[in-house]
């Protein structure tokens, strides 16, 4: 997949290592002359210039990009970029910092795909690992909302099932789904869930213990004990 990230910063740059390092295409977009020599000694094509306008975003070829993930610090330059990109039929992340909180989240939520929270993503990851096992959460995306990826153990009740047979709570959706061995994908309805597989859902809180009971299992008892 072809992606374009907008800030070659902290978030920008880790989040365009972990996309290469999955064999994704990836081109940053930054200003920052000093930013910009980071990104390029790391072997990152670079277009320099601001990512709220359509020029330097068709250069960095916005019109054939999957997704676009605006990532700088600046909001206005981030929901400008996603803007064009969702003109241009690109998917759009967002971000915002965690000191907008939920009345900017609520403003922007419906004009982009997701909107994400960086700065929250240190304690995702300690809440990783100390959980361990097969649930792996990614983001709170808002106060009752909650990315997860969970992988298929033997116990999962819709092992073998096609994803369109995967029948989750209303307030539960797959966005990604992967196989054991493979990238995270647009989930393909015919896809069936086989052990190792890993399904990335968006679900509320009040389901999750009913999502991880159907794709992981039992195994999953422990973990649903002390919540994610």
């Amino acid at each position: 997949m072809r992606f374009v990230i907008i800030g070659a910063g902290r978030v920008g740059l880790r989040t365009a290592r972990v996309l290469r390092d999955e064999g994704h295409e990836v081109t940053l977009v930054e200003r920052d002359e000093r930013k910009i020599g980071r990104a390029r000694e790391q072997d990152f094509t670079v277009v320099e210039g601001d990512g709220s306008h359509e020029d330097v975003l068709e250069e960095a070829g916005i019109a054939e990009a999957d997704a676009i993930g605006a990532l700088t610090g600046d909001l206005n330059t981030n929901f400008a970029a996603c803007m064009i990109a969702n003109h241009n039929g690109a998917r759009t992340i967002m971000r915002i910092d965690e000191d907008y909180r939920e009345d900017i989240y609520r403003k922007y939520a419906d004009a982009v795909d997701e909107v994400v929270y960086p700065e929250r993503l240190g304690a995702i990851g300690a809440k990783n690992a100390l959980l361990g096992g097969d649930i792996h959460a990614i983001a709170d995306i808002a106060q009752n909302l909650q990315l997860v990826e969970l992988t298929v153990t033997e116990e999962s009740p819709m092992r073998g099932y096609s994803l369109s047979e995967v029948e989750l709570p209303a307030s539960a959706t797959i966005i990604a789904f992967g196989k054991a061995e493979g990238s995270l994908m647009l989930p393909d309805p015919d896809e069936s869930l086989e052990l190792g597989d890993r399904a990335v859902v968006l679900a509320d809180f009040d389901v999750l213990a009913d999502v991880r009971q159907l794709i992981v299992g039992n195994a999953s008892r422990a973990a649903a004990a002390g919540g994610v």
